[in-house]
């Protein structure tokens, strides 16, 4: 009986051990088909991303939820083979405040940039690449790695560190991980493609919206100014510059300047070699600088990239020449500018300079136009209205003679001399139209002056007085003239800026071979040890003409300039 039933227990105990380890197996598989569910629904969540940096982010925290680690990091490898972005997971911002500055890709991190294969760590500080953790790291002991490839390109890598319950990670989390990088390649290519597809759509509304204004006349100011707007918008750049070659030397003006510490740059006259723009111009192609703040290629000019970084410049070019050149600047700390980006940029630049160049032959055409009816209208004043003028008063002359009366005959004669009056004045409209036929038609400096105070309304707050004095518009030279614009537009900048003023005065007066511009506010005058850039812009158009600016706080309160320059012809 005891035999029987020892034999009995014996197929029961082995029964169960099999049942258990039926058990052990089915749980396995469970958990092998949960892994593989979790694996897909990672694969299919960072796959219907299309913004690159949401991509990014749902890669990092699926790769932290399929491994079960406690802290995650995913870092993208720059152009100098350091890492130029560092995503974390599970890090708190306390943490990261106490940690300090991101890694650039030294240590454990760089051993994965050197060999991008995947390592897998038991105890991260024997490794013999470990520098150790700054103060205010958490501790972290267990490490897996795996690199991320778009297409045959290392574009980063995965980092997870301290997997729950004290564990190690084994073969199956490297397997699972590297599943989930290629995933993740493929989701960064398409997120790349699309983001490369939405900025070249951006660029192309950029150039139908330049275009447009040009051909529609609105003035090239106003035009440049919307091609750095838009530059700058597209690339995220926080300073965006435009220079352009003065004729006949070898200098450069920045014409337009918009964002970060744009005041500083505004109106500065450089030289070609010495400034970052006027380098891109000399080579005729981009040119880019990590740290524009230390590029050893700008020695010309103030200060004035403090607090820059990553930048690019890129000629306006044209079959017929280099028009210009335009620069664009990020803070410290922020991305490089991408070859793709400087590529676009480039072509954008490239268009914006023919749409330009285009604009200005067509505006040529309807100049040569307006020159020959100035020119027919000068003929009909000259040989008809001035020969009737002058026959009608040589006849009123000698109809004096016949006339006894004498308040008759003195009104006859105040009549002569009227018409001798009306006569000069006719001769010195047709002086000032022939005056323009052999220089390209343009607005009179009168109206050109009437637009700048006009254009300055919606900063100011108020409408500026004009008082406007000579012959302004055939006594100044074109190229006096366009200063005049600048320094008035400039002037009034700095009043609504800084002046905090509730009215102002202009006055232009032409007279005795000089030309006078004085613009004086009631705000709050000229501060003490004020930045005064756009002053000294001022006193440089100035001296470059051979002439004085001066600029004084009014007893009563508020600020008066005085631009002064020889005006001979």
């Amino acid at each position: 009986m005891e035999g029987s039933e020892g034999a009995e227990r014996l197929p029961r105990l082995r029964l169960d051990e099999l049942l258990d380890e039926l058990q052990v197996r089915i749980d396995a598989v469970r958990g092998t088909r949960d892994r593989v569910h979790s694996l897909l629904e990672a694969v299919l969540s960072v796959g219907r991303e299309l913004d690159l940096p949401h991509v990014l982010r749902r890669i990092v925290e699926a790769a932290v939820v399929l491994v079960d680690a406690e802290y995650g990091a995913l870092g993208v490898i720059g152009d100098d083979a350091k890492l130029a972005q560092f995503l974390t997971v599970g890090v708190s911002d306390r943490q990261s405040q106490a940690i300090g500055p991101l890694p650039s890709g030294h240590g454990i991190l760089g051993e994965l940039i050197r060999h991008p294969e995947p390592l897998r760590l038991q105890e991260l500080s024997q490794h013999p690449a470990s520098y150790g953790f700054p103060a205010g790291h958490p501790p972290m002991h267990s490490f897996l790695g795996v690199p991320i490839r778009v297409r045959d390109e290392v574009f980063g890598n995965l980092y997870l560190t301290e997997k729950r319950g004290g564990k190690e990670f084994d073969g199956e989390d490297e397997t699972v991980l590297s599943t989930l990088a290629v995933a993740a390649g493929v989701a960064i290519d398409n997120a790349r493609l699309y983001q490369e597809a939405r900025s070249r759509q951006r660029w192309l509304e950029a150039n139908s919206e330049i275009t447009a204004s040009l051909l529609s006349g609105v003035e090239e100011s106003g035009v440049l100014e919307l091609i750095v707007e838009h530059a700058r918008g597209i690339t995220g750049a926080d300073l965006g510059v435009v220079a352009r070659p003065i004729d006949g030397t070898t200098d450069v003006e920045v014409a337009i300047a918009t964002g970060t510490d744009a005041d500083i740059h505004r109106g500065l006259i450089l030289p070609r070699e010495g400034s970052f723009a006027g380098a891109a111009m000399e080579a005729g192609e981009p040119i880019t600088s990590p740290d524009v703040a230390h590029d050893p290629r700008i020695t010309a000019g103030p200060p004035r990239f403090v607090g820059l970084g990553p930048a690019v410049a890129v000629p306006m070019s044209t079959p017929q020449g280099v028009r210009g050149a335009l620069l664009l600047a990020r803070a410290q700390g922020r991305a490089l500018f991408t070859d793709t980006e400087t590529a676009l940029l480039l072509a954008f630049a490239g268009s914006a300079a023919l749409a330009m160049e285009l604009a200005e032959r067509r505006r040529a055409a309807e100049q040569l136009a307006q020159l020959e009816d100035r020119d027919r209208i000068a003929r009909d004043l000259h040989d008809l209205a001035i020969q009737r003028l002058f026959a009608t008063g040589m006849t009123l002359q000698s109809a004096a003679r016949f006339v006894d009366h004498p308040q008759a005959s003195e009104r006859l004669l105040r009549a002569v001399d009227d018409l001798d009056e009306t006569i000069k004045i006719i001769r010195s409209t047709i002086f000032g139209l022939r005056a323009h036929d052999t220089a390209p038609a343009r607005q009179g400096l009168r109206v050109r002056t009437v637009k700048a105070v006009e254009e300055a309304v919606t900063v100011l707050g108020f409408t500026p007085s004009l008082r406007m004095e000579g012959l302004i518009d055939t006594d100044v030279p074109a190229a006096v003239a366009d200063e005049v614009v600048a320094v008035l537009g400039e002037a009034l900048s700095n009043v609504a800026r800084h002046a905090h003023a509730g009215s102002a005065q202009v006055a232009l007066v032409v007279g005795s071979g000089t030309l006078t511009l004085t613009v004086t506010d009631d705000g709050v005058g000229l501060s003490e040890g004020g930045r005064r850039s756009g002053l000294a812009n001022l006193a440089r158009r100035a001296e470059k003409l051979g002439g004085t600016f001066t600029a004084q706080a009014r007893a009563s309160g508020g600020t008066h300039l005085e631009w002064h320059v020889p005006v001979s012809r």
